[in-house]
């Protein structure tokens, strides 16, 4: 595996790179399939505890993680745009607050097979601040690695 290439492609841009031990229509299905996205989305000390979603133009997904600190729930769904197995997914992502949504990023992921390997090229955008870009390059690096040990097993 591949240690995440995060950067910034511009002050409110995230692009991650990463690389899994894994064929791209198991990565895809582990993104998808909320029986299995359940199991590692959000990072190791926020992981879900819940998680729905209807993979398909149009479909809606919604999550809960859990501080494991704290025990606060935050809540966070989108709409997909794009579902085109196994090669890219694109949705948007908003988190919920008191019965707010906040504001909306759209999030782009390719997936190109190497080999018996996938790449994952992520895009997530516009951030309001850098601030809040940098936590996100926090949390989804802490659940790509939370994916790469998922899909090992798998």
């Amino acid at each position: 595996m591949l240690a995440d290439l995060a950067r910034p492609s511009s002050g409110l841009e995230l692009n991650i790179l990463r690389s899994f031990d894994a064929p791209c229509a198991l990565v895809f299905k582990l993104w998808t399939d909320p029986a299995h996205a359940v199991r590692w989305w959000g990072p190791r000390d926020h992981p879900a505890i819940s998680l729905e979603m209807d993979a398909r133009p149009g479909g809606k997904w919604r999550a809960c993680l859990r501080s494991l600190a704290t025990n606060d729930k935050l809540w966070l769904g989108g709409v997909f745009r794009e579902v085109a197995a196994p090669h890219r997914l694109v949705f948007t992502f908003a988190w919920e607050a008191e019965g707010e949504r906040g504001l909306e990023t759209l999030v782009t992921i390719d997936f190109m097979a190497r080999g018996d390997r996938t790449e994952m090229r992520f895009h997530q955008a516009p951030f309001q601040s850098t601030g809040e870009r940098d936590g996100h390059v926090g949390g989804w690096t802490s659940a790509f690695d939370r994916l790469a040990e998922y899909a090992a097993r798998d």
